[in-house]
Order: C-alpha cells, then sequence, then structure tokens
C-alpha cells in the first residue's frame, strides 16, 4: 500500500497510519504531531513500521524528531514494532505500563507466549522479529504521569479489565483518549450514518470484568468528545457506547457463566458454546443497528475478534 492509502488525518495534528494487520483497518497507529515533534500510539508489528517510515516521509516529517514511542499494553498486535521502532527512531523513549516495561527489556518470554499459541513459523509470519529494547530508554508511565510533547501534555491512566499492562493517553489538547482496547473494538466497516458499533475485547489471558467497568468509567470521568482505538481509530457518541459497552461486557460474562453450567466444565465443548452464543448475540446486534452487510461478511470480519473473546473468557471462568 502506498503512504496516502495507509493515513487517516484528524485535527489536532492527530493521524491514524493504517498497521496492515491481517486486513486494511485493522489496526491502527497513532500519531501525534506538535510543532514538528512527533508520538507514536501503538506500534502494530515489526512488518507495520516501514508503513509509518513512508507516511513520516509522506508528510515530511524526521525520524529524529519521534521523541516517543507509547504502548498503550504489550499485546503484540500493539507492542510487535516497538523495537524496531527504537532501531529506526534514534531519539525516541519507549513509554510503557509499568508492568510491561520488563517485558520491552526482555521479551523471551513474551516471545515464547505467542510461539506457544501461534508456533514458531506462524509467529514470525505474522510479528517478524522482536528484539530486546535498552532500558535506558524505557520510561515506565505510572498511574496519572505525563510526558510532553513540544508544550503538549498527555496523561497516563493505569486501566485494567483487557490487560493488567493497560494504560489509556488522555490528549487535553484534543480532548481525547488513546484507548488501546480498553474502549473496545470499532470497525469502521460496521458504521451506520456516522454511529460506530463498538463491542469489548475479552481476549486471554487478564480479561477482568469487574475492573472493565472501573476503568470505562474512568475514562469518562473526563467527558472525552472522542476516543482513539487501536481497532480501529476515532469514534465519537461516547456516552452511548460507554452504556452500550457495560451492557456487552455483562453479556460477554453470562454467556461465559451459561456455558460453563451446559457444558459441565469441558474446555473445549465450553469454548464451542461460547464462540456460538457471541457470534448470534453480536451479529444481532450489529444488525439492529442498521448495518446492510450480509451476515455472512459480517461474521467474517469480526469471527477473529469472537475466537478471541471466546479464548478469553473460557480462561477467565476457570479463575
Amino acid at each position: 500500500m502506498n503512504a496516502s492509502s495507509l493515513i487517516t488525518d484528524y485535527p489536532h495534528g492527530i493521524s491514524a497510519i493504517d498497521a496492515q494487520f491481517h486486513r486494511p483497518k485493522r489496526a491502527a497507529i497513532h500519531l501525534i504531531v506538535e510543532n514538528g515533534k512527533m508520538a507514536l500510539v501503538d506500534t502494530g508489528t515489526t512488518f507495520s513500521i516501514p508503513g509509518v517510515v513512508s507516511v513520516l516521509n509522506k508528510k515530511n516529517l524526521s525520524i529524529e524528531d519521534v521523541e516517543y514511542i507509547i504502548l498503550t499494553h504489550i499485546h503484540l498486535d500493539h507492542a510487535g514494532g516497538a523495537s524496531e521502532c527504537m532501531r529506526l527512531f534514534p531519539n525516541a523513549k519507549l513509554v510503557v505500563h509499568p508492568r510491561g516495561a520488563r517485558h520491552m527489556a526482555d521479551p523471551e518470554k513474551l516471545i515464547a507466549g505467542a510461539i506457544a499459541v501461534y508456533g514458531e513459523a506462524e509467529f514470525k509470519r505474522v510479528y517478524g522479529e522482536i528484539n530486546p529494547i535498552d532500558k535506558n530508554r524505557i520510561i515506565e508511565a505510572t498511574d496519572e504521569s505525563r510526558i510532553d510533547i513540544n508544550g503538549r501534555s498527555l496523561l497516563f491512566l493505569d486501566t485494567p479489565g483487557h490487560a493488567r499492562h493497560h494504560n489509556c493517553i488522555y490528549d487535553e489538547k484534543s480532548n481525547a483518549f488513546f484507548t488501546g482496547d480498553t474502549f473496545g473494538v470499532s470497525y469502521r466497516e460496521l458504521d451506520v450514518d456516522g454511529m460506530e458499533f463498538v463491542f469489548p475485547t475479552t481476549t486471554p489471558v487478564q480479561f477482568d470484568p469487574k475492573a472493565a467497568h472501573a476503568s470505562i468509567d474512568r475514562i469518562m470521568q473526563f467527558n472525552p468528545e472522542f476516543a482513539y482505538l487501536a481497532h480501529y481509530s476515532r469514534i465519537s457518541h461516547l456516552t452511548q457506547h460507554a452504556e452500550s459497552l457495560h451492557a456487552l461486557i455483562d453479556m460477554h460474562v453470562d454467556i461465559a457463566q451459561k456455558a460453563q453450567h451446559r457444558t459441565n466444565t469441558n474446555n473445549g465443548d465450553r469454548f464451542n458454546a461460547i464462540c456460538s452464543e457471541l457470534k448470534i448475540q453480536l451479529l444481532e446486534r450489529i444488525k439492529a443497528s442498521g448495518c446492510q452487510m450480509s451476515d455472512d461478511n459480517i461474521v467474517n470480519l469480526i469471527s477473529s475478534d469472537i475466537r478471541l473473546n471466546a479464548m478469553g473468557l473460557n480462561h477467565w471462568i476457570d479463575q
């Protein structure tokens, strides 16, 4: 893809860069530019970074002016490209949740965990090379800490629920949050007349519904106008979406608990039951929102999310 096709520009110097992860507009890397200085929020994978460089070139921005690589959390569709960013952007610091920092400095366990899920060949195909990052270039972003980009302050909030190593970042200038996976996922293909459809992500292995509810409420205390999601980029109507996310988190939990009772704790049967019911319930709600896509196309769009959510719920129910 050429650089122009990767970019979605927004006001206040914010752009979404398509991470080219599996398909177009599935995962976003967000670029924040303030008077020539820059931060990137999330990195996609190693294979996403050439696209980032092409976008910077297209915008006549210098790699020397990338000051921060910010990770919302260390799941590899968000953090897999971090070491390549640090190699290419010589003046950048990596900003990451304290629980994730050690895994960026020594990614051996992170890599081993992914290989256990995908197998080594598939891991290499999807994520490429992941290397250790110099500890001296890592900033641990504790709760309510801030960084500054040319006078533009970004506030970090500890927002568990999706993962215990998750931060959301508040940008006062745009009155917006960069939410990673805390405020759900929302694919632009599902938009209807400017209204987005948002649903939670309950991926393994640290899903915590109580914490997820609390993190959504904490974000909404700021009364933000927009949220920039990793999957995929800017949404508005946040009051409505917060209410919907609360209801959908409860729905996910209810589906998992009912599957637990019906399948007598058989792990494989329970996973399949959760998958099946999630597909039914999410499809029903997407169609009710006015989406005109065919059922098959909707299911194809969200099938990997359904499976990941079911995996996370299946793990959570055993805790």
